[in-house]
C-alpha cells in the first residue's frame, strides 16, 4: 500500500492479535508509532490484549498514560474495559480497581471484566460482592457475567452461593444456562465433594452433556472415591469418544482397582473390536 490510514494499521494489528501472533502485532504497533500516526481508541483496544498475553507491562503502562492524556479513558468505554482487563491479567488488581472506579461510563462488559479479573486473581468473594453491586445498580448480567461469578465461587468454595446464582439465571434474569455454565457448576460441586449433586445436574441438562462435563465428573469421583459414579462417567466418555484410548484405560483402571478382572478383559475386547490402540505410556492396570 502506497498510503496507509489509521484504519489500515488497526486492521492489521487486530488481525495479528486475533490470530495470536502477538510479537508481530506488537512490532506493527511500534512501527506505527515510529511513522508518527496518531493512535485512536481502536488501536488501544487492539493492542492491550496483546500486552496482557505476552506480559508487555511497559507498553500497557504507556497506553494507560496515553489514554488518560487523550481523554479516551473517560470518554471511550471500550478503552477503560481493555485497561481493566489488561491490569487484571497482569495481576495488578489495585490498578484495575482504580481504573474501574474512575470510569465515568460503564457497560456490562466493564463489570464482567472486573468480576472475571477478581476470579483470575483469586479474589472470589470480592467478585461475588461486585456482582451484587452490579445487579443493585440495575445492570442486567449476561452469560459472560455468570461465567465470571461462577469462577469467583469456585475460587472461594462458595457452593451455596453458586447454587443460588445458577437458579437465578433462569428464574430472575431469564437467561438459559449454557454448557459452559453447567460446566462451571459441575466442576465446583465436584471439587467440593458433592459428586452426586454434580451428576444430578448433568442429568438435568436439556441438551446432551459433553465429554468435558463427564471428564470433570470422573476426575471429581476419583478424587473423592466414588467408584460407582466414576464407572458411569467413564462409560459415558467411552460412548461419546470411542476413538479415545485414554477413556478405555480410565474405565479399565476403575475395574482393576475393584478387582473386577472380567470387566477389565471386556474393556480390552471392546478396544480391540473398535480398532482403538492404546497410546504408549498410558497405564492399563492388570
Amino acid at each position: 500500500m502506497k498510503e496507509r490510514s489509521i484504519v489500515s494499521w488497526n486492521q492489521m494489528i487486530a488481525s495479528m492479535s486475533q490470530g495470536k501472533k502477538d510479537e508481530e502485532a506488537l512490532e506493527l504497533f511500534r512501527k506505527m508509532l515510529d511513522e508518527g500516526f496518531e493512535l485512536d481508541d481502536a488501536t488501544l483496544v487492539a493492542v492491550l490484549p496483546v500486552c496482557a498475553r505476552i506480559g508487555a507491562m511497559d507498553v500497557g503502562e504507556w497506553i494507560y498514560s496515553y489514554a488518560n492524556d487523550k481523554g479516551f479513558l473517560k470518554e471511550v468505554v471500550s478503552v477503560g474495559n481493555s485497561l481493566v482487563d489488561f491490569y487484571c491479567k497482569c495481576g495488578n488488581l489495585s490498578a484495575a480497581w482504580s481504573i474501574f472506579n474512575e470510569m465515568t461510563k460503564k457497560n456490562v462488559v466493564s463489570w464482567n471484566a472486573m468480576i472475571s479479573g477478581l476470579a483470575y486473581n483469586g479474589e472470589g468473594e470480592a467478585g461475588v460482592e461486585l456482582f451484587e453491586e452490579m445487579v443493585g445498580e440495575g445492570v442486567a448480567p449476561t452469560d459472560s457475567t455468570f461465567i465470571g461469578v461462577f469462577a469467583c465461587c469456585a475460587h472461594s468454595g462458595l457452593v451455596d452461593r453458586a447454587r443460588e446464582l445458577f437458579a437465578s439465571m433462569s428464574q430472575k434474569f431469564q437467561l438459559s444456562p449454557k454448557a459452559e455454565h453447567y460446566g462451571c457448576v459441575v466442576d465446583l460441586l465436584g471439587r467440593c465433594g458433592n459428586v452426586r449433586e454434580a451428576y444430578e445436574l448433568i442429568c438435568s441438562m436439556p441438551r446432551k452433556p459433553s465429554a468435558a462435563l463427564w471428564g470433570a465428573l470422573l476426575s471429581a469421583c476419583r478424587t473423592h472415591g466414588d467408584r460407582e459414579l466414576a464407572e458411569v462417567a467413564a462409560k459415558e466418555l467411552v460412548r461419546l469418544e470411542p476413538w479415545n484410548s485414554g477413556n478405555y484405560v480410565l474405565l479399565s483402571n476403575i475395574y482393576a482397582e475393584e478387582g473386577r478382572w472380567d470387566e477389565v478383559e471386556k474393556v480390552r475386547v471392546l478396544m480391540r473390536g473398535g480398532g482403538v490402540k492404546k497410546v504408549q505410556g498410558q497405564s492399563a492396570t492388570g
